[in-house]
């Protein structure tokens, strides 16, 4: 019944964005962080997940960094789920103008969606932090179980953005612009909770507001629909 409602709002819809998070990712086996499952709840590294993806202790140690980086944030052979095939289909309908995504996954464009825009960067651009020569996520796995290098002797970084790093400001203000102009906004698999992302939903100004979320978040008082199941199916269900 609640996929049913969603297809009618997307129907009588002009200008969709879609805007997520771990959630949508779950469904092809790469967890999430905050749930009883999730990456934050990993107690084997001396030091909490939380402080391992900060940019100081990047920074401070990066062999540990990479270890824990490795083994928890790379997830090569992970697949698009039915969440990620029906945003793209969505897409070539006209009916979405844009994915707004925390995801560094890179599943949303794998499974065909063109205009994403990646709030928090993505696993598969990597650079040099002396020279900036750019490195594919191929590389990065071919340099794993070391601190991966440069040809120039420099430490690579991951274009992922870490706790007390800024977000693209470009990417920013083409997400907040989007979400201003949309006439519907659909959130799913994301606790709302890690800001200045969360925050964005704050610009939308449209007439639905769809929440599609396991748990709670702050802004269901605001929501016109709120949907608990998983993400996949309701996407599936939703989008002819």
């Amino acid at each position: 019944m609640m996929s049913q409602t969603l297809k009618e709002i997307i129907q009588n819809s002009r200008r969709i964005v879609f805007f997520g998070g771990a959630g949508v990712s779950t469904e092809s086996n790469i967890p999430d962080f905050r749930s009883d499952q999730g990456i934050y709840q990993e107690k084997k590294y001396r030091f909490p997940p939380e402080t391992m993806l900060s940019h100081s202790f990047f920074l401070r140690y990066p062999q540990e960094f990479y270890d824990f980086y490795f083994d928890k944030m790379i997830y090569p052979n992970a697949k698009p789920n039915p969440a990620h095939f029906a945003l793209a289909r969505l897409e070539q309908q006209g009916k979405l103008t844009a994915v707004i995504t925390q995801n560094i996954d890179g599943l949303h464009q794998a499974a065909g969606s063109r205009k994403v825009l990646e709030l928090h960067g993505s696993v598969l651009r990597n650079s040099c932090m002396n020279c900036g020569k750019a490195y594919s996520l191929a590389d990065m796995m071919a340099r794993k179980g070391s601190v991966p290098t440069c040809s120039c002797g420099g430490i690579i970084k991951p274009d992922v953005v870490l706790y007390e790093e800024g977000l693209d400001q470009a990417v920013l203000e083409e997400a907040i612009w989007h979400i201003h102009n949309a006439d519907c906004m659909i959130v799913g698999g994301t606790s709302l909770a890690v800001y200045p992302a969360a925050g964005l939903i704050r610009y939308f100004r449209g007439n639905k507001l769809i929440l599609i979320n396991k748990t709670a978040t702050s802004y269901d008082s605001d929501a016109d629909l709120i949907i608990r199941e998983p993400i996949g199916k309701v996407l599936a269900e939703a989008v002819d």
